[in-house]
């Protein structure tokens, strides 16, 4: 590739939060000017790391990372920042760049029309709902139009119409695009290639081809590499065993001896390094106490229709093992009725007394982000049982370091395995779910979705992952577009 028309290279970049925590080791790669690529790697492989290492927020060990001269980079993250929520849209966008343009109304709009949203630009971004806010996170990287735009999970609470924008535009965007996503269908419709880390060796291979072949192509290499060392590992034995038949024998046995250990280092020297793909977590169960009486009393619901909330009637009376799901384009209320009800804040929607709430909120604002994984998992028991703790810890694959990390520190990921983990001790006698796909590993999701399908307690979703849903068992559905009409 002719360097002229690269716009980033890493060249032996070493990078690590810790000496024994090296999350890159001489990771050598480039990308060229217009090129859309996913970012693929195991929990922990530092997707997420390198995004900052290219912003700058991060600086490698050793190593250099170079760029084209004057590329700008502009980063559309998972979540948005706390401190943005008591902002206007108008504020928000303003943080984008170093001086306001005077024409900062025409240049929202026209980001927010890439995201197929349209908004009052004095509303607070607080206010509005995850998809929402999703789409604000990828029109503020959009509207600084870079030469290098890092998308770190983007259709995370996009619906179906908005991906569907979101592909269009990246199909045309006219520069180089890095994405971290699991949604296949939506990497192979305009990404060709993938940078693959790999967490166990810090090192990132480049491959050609859309996403779906190229996890093909290392499942098959890894396939190969594993018969690869079990033929070599059966001829290590031989050999051992010859060795040690062979070594207490005298003269020409023992030079024999002496030649097979020589072909033994020779073929353990020729062992592949085979990569190792994430742990899944395992089998778990949300146990649901008995409880006789009616859970949920839905009568009124607010659906939210340009901009104005109208109060509908409805009738949903929710007993132990009933599963309702709650459907309808982002912004109409979806977030905003599982936020009331959980809250009890609205007489419309309301819980029974007595009634245990276990509610995965889709930006994990309900998590106390100051305490450890342990204390955070303790505190959903009626008393505190460390081994309880550790056991369903280290289910979720939290066990370790991740005990004692502050929640806040945790990634996307493991917070919301967190989330699953709190759920299994505390027991909750309704469930309430707010795009629980979000941030989890794709290896997880067939597991999570079963656990829902068997719990017995009430269970109210929502969700934007049509995959997901069909694996679960609804009784009834409440879709919030159609009230209004």
């Amino acid at each position: 590739m002719s360097q002229s028309n690269v716009v980033l290279r890493f060249e032996d970049v070493v990078f690590g939060y810790t000496q024994e925590n090296r999350i890159m080791d001489e990771a050598n790669f480039s990308v060229r000017q217009d090129a859309k690529f996913t970012l693929m790697g195991q929990n922990g492989a530092g997707k997420s790391t390198l995004f900052k290492l290219i912003t700058g927020e991060l600086e490698p060990d050793r190593g250099n990372i170079h760029f084209a001269k004057g590329a700008t980079i502009a980063t559309s993250k998972q979540v948005m920042a706390r401190e943005h929520l008591t902002q206007t849209v108008r504020e928000y966008f303003e943080h984008a760049f170093e001086e306001v343009p005077r024409n900062i109304d025409k240049l929202i709009a026209d980001a927010l029309e890439v995201v197929n949203f349209k908004v009052d630009y004095d509303k607070i971004v607080g206010e509005l709902s995850g998809g929402q806010q999703a789409r604000l996170l990828l029109a503020y990287a959009v509207i600084q139009q870079p030469d290098i735009l890092l998308l770190d999970e983007p259709t995370n609470n996009l619906d179906r119409e908005g991906i569907d924008h979101l592909t269009v535009f990246l199909i045309m965007y006219p520069k180089t695009v890095l994405v971290i996503s699991h949604d296949a269908d939506f990497l192979n419709s305009f990404t060709e290639g993938v940078l693959h880390l790999d967490v166990f060796t810090g090192k990132i291979e480049k491959y050609k081809g859309n996403y779906t072949d190229v996890v093909e192509e290392i499942a098959a290499k890894v396939e190969r590499d594993r018969a690869k060392n079990a033929q070599l590992l059966k001829t290590i034995q031989d050999r051992k065993d010859k060795v040690n038949f062979f070594a207490h024998k005298g003269g020409k046995m023992r030079k024999l001896a002496s030649k097979l250990k020589d072909e033994i280092a020779e073929a353990e020297k020729n062992m592949v390094g085979v990569r190792r793909d994430d742990k899944t977590i395992a089998p778990f169960t949300i146990d649901a106490p008995p409880f006789k009486e009616v859970v949920v009393s839905l009568t009124k619901v607010k659906v939210i229709k340009d901009n104005e909330a109208h109060e509908v009637d409805v009738e949903h009376l929710l007993r132990r093992k009933h599963h309702l799901l709650v459907t309808g384009p982002n912004g109409i209320g979806k977030s905003t009725l599982l936020r009331n009800l959980a809250n009890n804040e609205d007489p419309g929607a309301a819980i029974s007394k007595g009634v245990t709430v276990g509610y995965y909120k889709q930006d994990f604002s309900g998590l106390d982000f100051s305490e450890t994984t342990y204390k955070s998992l303790g505190s959903v028991m009626y008393e505190a049982d460390d081994q309880a703790i550790r056991h369903a810890a280290g289910r979720f694959l939290l066990s370790g370091d991740a005990l004692q990390t502050p929640v806040g520190a945790l990634s996307e990921g493991q917070k919301g395995l967190l989330s699953f983990a709190r759920f299994v001790l505390q027991k909750p006698d309704l469930l309430i779910c707010d795009e629980p796909t979000n941030h989890i590993n794709f290896r997880h999701l067939p597991i999570i979705a079963k656990a829902l399908n068997d719990y017995e307690g009430c269970l109210i979703m929502v969700s934007h992952s049509e995959e997901f849903v069909e694996q679960i068992r609804f009784d009834s559905r409440l879709n919030l577009g159609t009230l209004l009409k």
